[in-house]
Formats: structure tokens, sequence, C-alpha cells
């Protein structure tokens, strides 16, 4: 459904996301009465999507991603050598997009491998929230 969607409209990302992570993914961005993001869990701060160079980059990761051609290409999805994991639980679409997903059960954060899951995704995907450098 979300590879449909994200298709018909000509989405270049989207996600779908069980909403108690969500809440800490949206700590990732949402900015504090003290100032700057706090992200929970050792998640990492991302930038506003005003501040993301292109709009393909995605501003941010869920469960289920979807990845247009254009996306996967300014991420560098997918690479044989690095993705192996992230393959195993991903399906190209039609329109060469990626639909891509973090862990075999709906995203929950409370249980340290999807935490972990989420994190070496961060880690893979730099680009993902502007936090490559240019």
């Amino acid at each position: 459904m979300l590879a449909g969607l994200a298709e018909g409209t000509r989405a270049f990302w989207g996600h779908a996301t069980p909403d108690d992570a969500a809440v800490d993914i949206a700590y990732q961005t949402a900015p504090t009465q003290q100032g700057p993001p706090s992200p929970r869990r050792g998640l990492p701060s991302l930038k506003l999507f005003e501040h993301i160079r292109a709009p393909e980059i995605p501003y941010y990761l869920g469960w289920l991603n979807y990845w247009s051609a254009a996306a996967a290409q300014a991420i560098g999805f997918p690479d044989s050598t690095r993705d192996a994991e992230l393959l195993s639980r991903a399906r190209r679409t039609a329109s060469g997009g990626w639909v891509v997903q973090l862990t075999d059960a709906p995203l929950d954060l409370d249980d340290p491998a999807h935490l972990d899951a989420l994190k070496r995704a961060y880690e893979r995907f730099p680009e993902i929230g502007g936090r490559a450098e240019p």
C-alpha cells in the first residue's frame, strides 16, 4: 500500500511507522522550548526539511520506507556490499524505487534490536535528515 500511494503521487520518499516509534522519531527534529531538537534513545539530530539540500533526500527513517529511484540514488541505496541485511527485507517497485523494511516486526524502540536497526540505518545513510556534509 505504501508503494502504491507513493508511486501514485510521484513522491520522492515516504514511510509507515507505528505511533509510539513515530513520537521518538519526531524528537529528532522538533525544536524544544530550550532550543534545538533533543533526540531520545541516542538517535541522531536531524535538520528541518527546509535545510535539507534536495527534496529527494528523506527527512527521516521509519519502519517501512519508500524511496523513489531518485531518493535511492541520492542516499546510495542499494550497495550490495553494505546493504545485505536491508535488501533481505526490501523489494523493488514498478518504477524502480524501493520499499525497505527496517525490522521484521513493526518498529518498537523499546526492543533493543529494533533500536539498533534504526541506529545502524542512520549510520549507513548519513544523507538522511541532512546530516552528511555537502
